[in-house]
């Protein structure tokens, strides 16, 4: 998880904190459109398994804490 949080850090060079587990990634725009490919490629490699965007909804990257449900509870 620290790695995504660091990405988003990165990403946001004006955030001068970690994420909170809970803060609305997408609606805070620390996650934007532009960078969402990439986002994505970041959990798949986090996680080392792939993502079907056929199978996951826009909630299921709004908060670290339901990313890391998702995604990095099994890995």
């Amino acid at each position: 998880m620290k790695q995504i949080a660091e990405w988003i850090q990165t990403k946001n060079p004006g955030l001068d904190r970690e994420p909170d587990p809970q803060e609305d990634l997408i609606e805070g725009r620390l996650i934007d459109s532009l960078d969402f490919l990439e986002f994505i490629y970041l959990l798949e490699e986090v996680s080392g398994r792939t993502i079907d965007l056929q199978e996951v909804s826009v909630d299921d990257f709004r908060t670290l804490e339901r990313i890391e449900q998702r995604f990095l509870a099994s890995s």
